[in-house]
């Protein structure tokens, strides 16, 4: 039986974090009535000319920078044509013949535990195009173009990934250097962040690559996955049934876990590029760059490994809390404030994931600030407050963002460290409860448990529990 090896390469389209679009100052934030992020420029009105917005070239440098690329210094756009119906000028401002980046990489962790490099070809700089809403009732379609002119990065990889695995650790390597950079959120879930896979299958030991068709609509990674899984079955299955693999685009449909045609893939002369005219050569300096690179951040890697080395907290922990730059930016803070590391990693890792997943949202929603979560640890290192009332106190931070010294105080939630009114409680208790006394002085050293509920119960969750088995334990001998 004949074995196939899956060849894939990505085109990474990033929506960049800037204020305005790329050629005009349009608003470039998310939703928005239809049509009101729009301008005579972003919707192709004759006439209009673009201006280059200066932070799209600075954030594509850094990503190229942070992806190992060569940059180019005298770049240019160029004219990409093509009709379709949220294209408003019938063509994009993209970059073919000199793109800003070439020839980069990013080192993955493979299924296996080794690592792999995936060559990066090259990133550009282009527009994105407008977005078309399908009438589900009729048979018409309206176009929103408030996306229209939103700039982009497409990062071009080479053909070096051979499964699905590699391709998401890859995508997720990716999105955590730009979002390291604050160059895009890269949500997928709202495009910000769109994969499109050109995939070929070949008998494994052949040196040619085979015939690869384009799947686009991929917008979360387990539907990136399962268009690879899909399409290379659907490959194969041709092969062995002795049909030709034809070169074109494909639909991703998720529901139905199946691709069809869109269209034949095009080839660059088909858009008919040339220089665009109304945008001059861009220029960067040895002394931008140098600024730019000046400027780069410390990336994940780097953290990961400065967290394990001056922190001293687990890997599993510093590996989860750098995986999202909203937590490693909360740990920091934090941790500045109270200086108190492991303490803080354990309310990001126990208590902050629970409620994350409670309230399925992402670390990005986050609203509470170091401020109040160092304030809760203090008020737990003091012994002002118990883990339970902690934990309570804590729910309350992670939904309002409240001030952890004032909740406590107005609601009564102090501890009680009056060694005498604790101890008259427990001696009550263990007068109410003779069994329980006796069990334990019998050798059920379970029965303290008890004891210790209810004198929690009859301090109403204010005592300390430390303190409450101390005594106990004093009283009972």
């Amino acid at each position: 039986m004949k074995q196939f090896e899956t060849v894939i390469g990505l085109e990474v389209h990033v929506e960049l974090a800037t204020k305005t679009k790329i050629f005009c100052s349009c608003s470039t934030e998310f939703g928005g009535e239809p049509n009101s992020h729009t301008c005579p420029v972003c919707t192709g009105m004759p006439g209009s000319l673009p201006v280059l917005n200066k932070q799209v070239v600075e954030y594509a440098i850094a990503v190229g920078l942070a992806t190992n690329c060569t940059i180019t210094q005298n770049c240019k756009f160029d004219r990409k044509n093509y009709f379709y119906p949220d294209n408003p000028q019938n063509y994009q401002i993209s970059q073919l013949y000199l793109p800003i980046c070439r020839d980069g990489s990013v080192e993955i962790e493979t299924e296996d535990g080794g690592r792999k490099n995936i060559g990066i070809h090259e990133i550009h700089m282009e527009e994105d195009a407008g977005k078309l809403v399908h009438d589900e009732w009729g048979e018409n379609s309206l176009v929103d173009f408030n996306r229209s002119g939103v700039p982009l990065i497409e990062i071009v990889s080479e053909p070096d990934m051979r499964s699905a695995d590699e391709v998401v650790a890859y995508l997720e390597k990716l999105r955590l250097i730009i979002q390291y950079l604050g160059a895009s959120d890269c949500k997928l879930q709202e495009g910000s962040m769109r994969a499109d896979v050109n995939l070929s299958v070949r008998e494994a030991g052949a040196s040619e690559f085979g015939t690869r068709t384009e799947m686009k609509n991929l917008n979360s990674f387990k539907a990136i996955r399962r268009a690879i899984e899909g399409e290379r079955e659907r490959q194969i299955d041709l092969i062995e049934s002795g049909q030709k693999i034809i070169q074109e685009t494909r639909r991703w449909d998720d529901a139905k876990e199946y691709s069809y045609a869109m269209r034949s893939k095009e080839d660059a002369q088909d858009y008919r590029y040339f220089p665009e005219p109304d945008l001059v050569p861009i220029i960067i300096s040895d002394e931008w760059l140098d600024e730019i690179r000046s400027r780069q951040p410390e990336l994940r890697t780097e953290k990961l490994e400065r967290y394990k080395r001056e922190f001293n907290i687990p890997e599993y922990d510093a590996g989860i809390i750098t995986s999202n730059k909203k937590l490693a930016d909360i740990f920091e803070e934090t941790t500045a404030i109270c200086n108190n590391p492991k303490k803080v990693s354990n309310w990001l890792m126990v208590e902050t994931m629970r409620l994350l997943k409670e309230h399925e949202m992402e670390p990005e929603q986050i609203t509470f600030s170091p401020e109040n979560l160092a304030k809760l640890i203090q008020l737990t290192e003091d012994r002002a407050v118990n883990s339970s009332v902690a934990k309570e106190v804590f729910e309350k931070i992670f939904e309002e963002d409240i001030d952890p010294e004032k909740y406590v105080e107005e609601h009564g939630l102090k501890a009680v460290s009056d060694d005498g009114a604790l101890r008259s409680t427990i001696e009550k208790v263990i007068a109410d409860n003779p069994q329980s006394v006796e069990d334990y002085k019998g050798g059920k050293k379970k029965a303290i448990g008890f004891l210790v509920g209810q004198t929690m119960k009859a301090m109403q969750g204010k005592a300390d529990p430390a303190m409450v088995n101390k005594i106990l334990a004093e009283l009972l001998q």
